[in-house]
């Protein structure tokens, strides 16, 4: 039964309102509704949009300390969630999970954290001063990827760390694979800890039941989403819910104040306004058609030669957990055709005139939304069987395949993230970088995981590891322009290190 209440959209309302007054401005923002932005822009893109690009007005309420409309429109999320507040984010997820940290991390306290973070997840903790203790998800050598963290992986790490005030998963991951969050979070309660869940690719799970449940739902005590990487929201717009059993919001909300821009973008905060209405009012119909597009396209590319997209049965063969998909993400993996995924993403992109999401060495991944149409996935469809024909039974490249796998993480440290980060550091290559301490957060983007954490003594399987992703045309975030990694200083180095 719908909530006639989720129709409202006070805060775009009184930003239509408030344009179509034409009221004198002379506030910022500085182009004046749309009259001193340049012709070329304004004729693309169209004069109405900057007539809602607009600044805190008593009208349309403040971010920083929402008493009307914007008070209404987060009221309005947190019903349709299932929070007991809900904030709006202008900043990304990466805002979010910083401030979610912020909140209940204290300097100099562990933190357990899946090792599949984002690396926002570790500029964190860098802010706050806490210490991460990491454990590892669950592994599938078929697939040559990560899955998530099993219950009994995190019971593990929960038990071996009782010191640990907090836990932070990710869920879903990038390919869609959910942890098991009604027991972790459960479990993880009964001892006492707050659960943080970077939900940035699964602002949609709540509102259909063939999708895997949401971290609200999994009663989690702080989620981050990226409403804008799935549903209706604009880039960079997203959204934070929290419970109130063990979150203190006036510090969740202090904390957010600090992070947020007092120059929130109201366009972005419309359309979270919006597209919260749209998942509440019409979410189950929208994202069915969406299940359904995905569900056939997988089934067609299962029947390509040299492509494998998996499904729900795949996981379900696998011993270890109790992992959900979402399956309107499409990963499917190339290995076959002898390229590797970025070469794949290359030749849609380029001879085919089809962007995927993301690449790695053995996949290309697709999202399928609320947006997309059958022509969408004929052409993705299409585009496949061309490849196949081009390239299948053709090459070799399989023998390779075991350089591109995600190495073990480095065991040892030297010291915590946020001492490494602000040591006296220096540049060196990677192949010098063996055996001393990192100084800066490595990350193979996208996912974004990284692969090294200030503080972490650098392996040579990691460096072989970035070498080879290098190689491939993989982007290396967190070496410097001319390729060399931040290492800490150490004393005894002296003055041999090239700079």
């Amino acid at each position: 039964m719908k909530d006639d209440q989720q129709f409202k959209t006070p805060l775009f309302d009184a930003m239509v309102s408030l344009a179509e007054s034409r009221k004198v401005s002379f506030h910022t923002p500085g182009h004046k509704s749309g009259k001193g932005i340049t012709t070329r822009f304004r004729k693309f893109v169209g004069p109405k949009i900057f007539s809602i690009d607009l600044t805190t007005l008593d009208e349309i309420d403040s971010l920083q300390h929402p008493k009307g409309v914007i008070k209404a429109s987060q009221s309005l999320a947190a019903k349709a969630y299932g929070a007991d507040r809900s904030f709006f984010l202008v900043n990304g997820t990466t805002g979010g999970n910083h401030a979610m940290i912020l909140s209940v991390c204290p300097p100099e306290t562990s933190v357990l954290i899946a090792r599949n973070a984002h690396r926002s997840i570790i500029a964190g903790l860098l802010f706050s001063g806490a210490h991460p203790v990491f454990f590892s998800p669950e592994t599938c050598p078929d697939l040559k990827m990560q899955l998530n963290v099993s219950f009994e992986g995190t019971k593990a790490a929960i038990d071996a760390h009782p010191e640990a005030r907090v836990l932070i998963l990710t869920s879903p991951n990038y390919y869609g694979i959910t942890a098991d969050l009604p027991e972790i979070v459960a479990y993880a309660h009964e001892k006492g800890k707050i659960v943080l869940v970077d939900e940035a690719h699964g602002p949609h799970l709540h509102f259909h039941p063939a999708l895997p449940g949401s971290a609200m739902s999994a009663n989690a005590d702080i989620a981050v989403q990226s409403t804008h990487k799935i549903i209706g929201g604009m880039t960079q717009a997203s959204m934070l819910h929290a419970k109130a059993e063990r979150i203190d919001m006036a510090t969740l909300s202090s904390v957010l104040k600090m992070t947020q821009s007092t120059s929130p973008s109201y366009i972005l905060m419309a359309s979270l306004d919006l597209a919260r209405m749209q998942m509440a009012t019409e979410g189950k119909k929208l994202l069915k058609k969406a299940i359904r597009l995905a569900g056939d396209a997988r089934e067609k590319i299962n029947k390509i030669p040299g492509f494998f997209c998996f499904g729900e049965e795949t996981l379900s063969l696998q011993k270890t957990g109790n992992w959900g998909l979402d399956v309107t993400k499409l990963t499917i993996n190339v290995e076959q055709l002898g390229l590797t995924g970025f070469q794949v993403s290359q030749i849609l992109n380029k001879a085919y005139q089809v962007q995927v999401e993301m690449a790695d060495p053995f996949h290309v991944l697709v999202i399928v939304s609320i947006g997309d149409r059958q022509e969408d996935l004929d052409q993705l469809v299409q585009s496949l069987i061309e490849i196949s024909k081009q390239h299948f039974g053709h090459l070799r490249g399989k023998a390779r395949a075991a350089s591109f796998v995600l190495p073990p993480f480095p065991e040892k440290t030297t010291m915590g993230p946020r001492t490494a980060f602000y040591q006296n550091k220096v540049f060196v290559d990677l192949k010098t970088a063996v055996k001393n301490t990192a100084s800066q957060i490595v990350t193979v983007y996208p996912p974004g995981i990284p692969i090294l954490v200030p503080g972490e003594v650098i392996t040579r399987e990691i460096i072989q590891y970035l070498e080879n992703m290098i190689l491939i045309g993989a982007t290396v975030d967190g070496l410097d322009d001319d390729g060399k990694i931040a290492i800490v200083r150490e004393p005894e180095y002296g003055s041999s290190a090239s700079h």
